[in-house]
């Protein structure tokens, strides 16, 4: 009954919110209106969803810099989770085009002028990187999951290249994030959001200066090392709550800690 009510509470808040986005949306030509709404959706999923976050390593980066955030992805309650856990960042996200199909949340998507891309097609990526970086010459910061799609068993994925080519040819630090519990909490392929703990790890910015595109794959290799290291399971959370939850914290971006 508890999962009803919660997915009824999640309809009510995300069909007028995303329609709310889509009609400012077309006044707004850079989203950054609008994804005040963003912030207020996911505050109210992970608060009547009885999600409590951990965010580690947040005084690794600057709120007046951008960053191309290189996060791994295991279920779909990793969207409001990132907007919670970086309250002081304008983040847009790069998606697949096949996204803005999905009623309500992919047309939103599309008005608050996040970078959709055609993986099928390669002038459509080429096309999708011109307006990614017009886009975060506004002042946005980009979220990638660079793994393509959500892990299924909670194990990192290979890594596709496209996330990596966008901050290199942007000149832009990429920011390794690691999110461990969501999966617990909103598995692949179920719709019963669960309550518990999530914990969001950033690490040192990394400058791509020495990058080229011919070297890629160096670079995803460093970054795919450095969230697997800090990628923790089930049982490794589990084990870690067993003092009790922590208490709140206020949102402070400067803050090496927080709790939400």
């Amino acid at each position: 009954m508890r999962y009803r009510l919660k997915l009824l509470v999640i309809c009510a808040v995300t069909v007028p919110a995303a329609l709310l986005t889509i009609v400012l949306g077309l006044f707004d030509p850079h989203g950054k209106h609008v994804y005040g709404i963003s912030r207020f959706w996911a505050w109210v999923i992970l608060r009547f969803g009885g999600v409590s976050l951990s965010v580690n390593g947040l005084s690794h980066i600057d709120p007046r810099q951008q960053y191309v955030f290189m996060v791994n992805h295991q279920s779909n309650i990793d969207i409001p989770v990132l907007v919670q856990s970086l309250p002081a960042f304008q983040l847009r996200w790069l998606a697949k085009r096949e996204l803005l199909r999905v009623p309500f949340f992919g047309w939103a998507l599309w008005a608050a002028k996040h970078i959709t891309v055609d993986r099928a097609d390669r002038f459509d990526a080429l096309g999708s990187l011109k307006k990614a970086k017009q886009r975060m010459k506004s002042g946005i910061s980009l979220v990638v999951f660079p793994e393509g799609t959500r892990s299924s068993n909670g194990h990192l994925l290979p890594f596709k290249r496209g996330g990596f080519l966008l901050a290199v040819k942007t000149r832009t630090p990429i920011v390794p994030v690691t999110i461990s519990g969501s999966s617990a909490i909103l598995p692949k392929g179920d719709w019963r959001l669960r309550s518990g703990k999530i914990d969001v790890t950033l690490g040192a910015p990394i400058s791509v200066e020495n990058y080229r595109p011919g070297t890629l794959r160096a670079l995803s290799a460093q970054v795919h090392k450095l969230i697997e290291k800090t990628l923790r399971t089930p049982s490794q959370l589990s084990n870690s709550n067993c003092g009790g939850e922590p208490a709140t914290a206020a949102v402070n971006p400067s803050m090496e800690k927080r709790t939400v």
